[in-house]
């Protein structure tokens, strides 16, 4: 299967995932915050593992039924001379061209915004980084043995980094292995209470490892720029991840009022000094003023959920959305792991094959061509073709182009052979009078008797084992059409196009005027054209009838 089509299978299962964990969110709504947030990690999480899903899970699909011509459907186009196939080929070419450069302007934005992205997200990264450059450690006094003992109470065995910056507003936690927590400078004046609550809500981020779950989102968000959904999922992530921080305060016995007050003092101080430097910053602060409301609700709400994230809870959890994930993925992979093959000969009409013939495939998806010539055999064979639908082209000189649409499934190997239909006999006359001119040969009454030239009884195309061969029709008698005389009196001229057949006694059959035309002309044009006298058409030395198209123009002269 193309890369395009790939890609935007990956799309679609992506959103399809971080759908359902959305709407998982919304049904679980009465139950704890840390439930809801890792459910939504881990539905993002599975979301960029998509593309590996797809590659290693067994396929599946829905059972399909295959058409009845065993997934082949061919159509000749006498018509289609090689004109007009090079004409056709040429078309297809500016269409596929014109695909192709669509599509490569549409993953050149989608890069475009995933650089800038994901170049946001290191700028950030590395402002954090200057920051704590910048910033002094806290190493002693009321912080630090405030820090140790909140530690304590989290359970927290990782060593945790205090550091003192110069900006009144940034209060921020960020760091897996070495977890650093950013105090702003007016953090030395804090009480106890604010300080001790301040920390107990930034080591239970450190706790629960959410700035590497949030980090992981953003670069999900950041491949995935144009999907909506990622973004809802993110901005949620980071609410539930503030509300699981809260609920796991108040589960170490901070008072709801108290908590409440605390973190509306710090939201108006922040405001004071202009938007806060957290915004926009790769880490978790504790006075993001767009959740403020939503989280002093949810803290002053004493029949709310707040129960820890169990292992037994996460594991399940977990294992639900990786077989989600799975069976998501699977789907329709039939159609891109399994290889399918298309075989058959190439013959013509009386059934010889034809060697050295072209053949061609396009997928009517990615566009991708495939090109190959008949063995000295007639046999052609397309190997590892991606599943999908396919447009078959072939045509030789003399034999009208096969077209066709050749359906192929995951594993299947297609065996049709092709057969070419001898091609039309065109030719165009044109009469401009006078009005007499091939009256009398044209006269019914004087009309020759219709005789069967004889033929050579040794074709030397019957001779070959190879097919293909094709003794072209020679005219031996020719009737020129009679000008109406009023209507070459009056100026009037008009082409009449008729097809027929010319049959295997070279006389011409069902003869028939194929657009309108004035009734004299057409009756004059029919007329002299069933006169008319061919040797015989031959494929292979067998005699055949061959579609024919006469163009008579009347043009009278001025």
């Amino acid at each position: 299967m193309s890369g395009t089509f790939l890609l935007l299978d990956t799309i679609i299962k992506t959103a399809l995932i971080v759908l359902l964990a959305l709407a998982a969110t919304a049904v679980l709504r009465r139950q704890s915050a840390a439930l809801r947030h890792w459910m939504l990690a881990a539905a993002i999480v599975c979301a960029a593992a998509t593309p590996l899903f797809t590659i290693v899970v067994p396929s599946w699909d829905f059972p399909r039924v295959e058409p009845p011509s065993g997934g082949l459907t061919l159509a000749a186009d006498p018509d289609r001379g090689s004109d007009a196939s090079r004409t056709a080929v040429a078309t297809r070419g500016r269409d596929a061209a014109g695909t192709r450069k669509l599509t490569q302007r549409l993953v050149a934005v989608w890069i475009a915004g995933s650089t800038i992205g994901l170049s946001m997200l290191l700028i950030g990264l590395a402002r954090l980084a200057w920051i704590a450059s910048k910033s002094l450690p806290v190493r002693g006094g009321v912080w630090r043995d405030l820090a140790d003992q909140v530690a304590r109470q989290h359970g927290l065995r990782r060593p945790v980094l205090l550091l003192q910056s110069d900006h009144p507003t940034l209060l921020v936690t960020w760091g897996l292995i070495w977890p650093k927590v950013i105090l702003p400078r007016a953090a030395r004046d804090w009480s106890g209470d604010r300080a001790r609550i301040v920390l107990c809500h930034e080591l239970a981020h450190i706790r629960r490892r959410d700035w590497v779950i949030q980090i992981a989102a953003q670069i999900v968000r950041s491949v995935y720029w144009f999907n909506p959904l990622l973004w809802m999922a993110c901005t949620r992530l980071r609410l539930e991840s503030e509300q699981a921080c809260d609920d796991r305060v108040l589960n170490l016995g901070v008072e709801r009022t108290e908590y409440a007050t605390q973190l509306l003092d710090l939201a108006r101080t922040f405001r004071k000094h202009g938007r806060s430097s957290a915004l926009g910053s790769p880490a978790p602060a504790i006075a993001h003023p767009s959740s403020l409301e939503r989280r002093i609700r949810a803290m002053l709400n004493a029949g709310l959920n707040r129960a820890p994230l169990t292992r037994s809870t996460g594991a399940v959890t977990a294992a639900a959305l990786l077989a989600l994930t799975a069976s998501i993925a699977g789907f329709g992979a039939a159609a891109q792991s399994g290889a399918a093959s298309f075989s058959g000969s190439l013959m013509d009409a009386i059934g010889r094959v034809l060697p050295d013939a072209p053949i061609v495939l396009v997928n009517t998806q990615s566009r991708a061509r495939h090109e190959l010539r008949s063995d000295p055999a007639g046999l052609f064979q397309f190997t590892g073709l991606p599943a999908g639908d396919y447009q078959l082209e072939t045509g030789l000189a003399g034999f009208a182009m096969v077209q066709g649409r050749v359906t192929l499934a995951a594993g299947q190997n297609l065996r049709q052979d092709v057969v070419f239909q001898v091609g039309s006999l065109q030719e165009t006359i044109t009469t401009t009078g006078p009005p007499d001119s091939g009256a009398a040969t044209a006269a019914g009454k004087d009309r020759e008797p219709r005789k069967v030239v004889a033929q050579p009884e040794i074709d030397p195309c019957s001779q070959s084992a190879a097919g293909g061969c094709i003794t072209q029709p020679k005219k031996i008698r020719d009737v020129r059409p009679r000008y109406p005389r009023q209507l070459w009196e009056a100026g009037t001229g008009g082409l009449v196009k008729i097809e027929g057949r010319i049959g295997t006694d070279g006389f011409l059959k069902d003869l028939r005027v194929m657009a309108p035309a004035d009734p004299d002309l057409a009756s004059a044009a029919t007329e002299a054209v069933g006169q008319w006298l061919y040797s015989q058409t031959r494929l292979d030395g067998v005699p055949i009838e061959v579609r024919v198209i006469i163009t008579v123009n009347f043009r009278p002269q001025p």
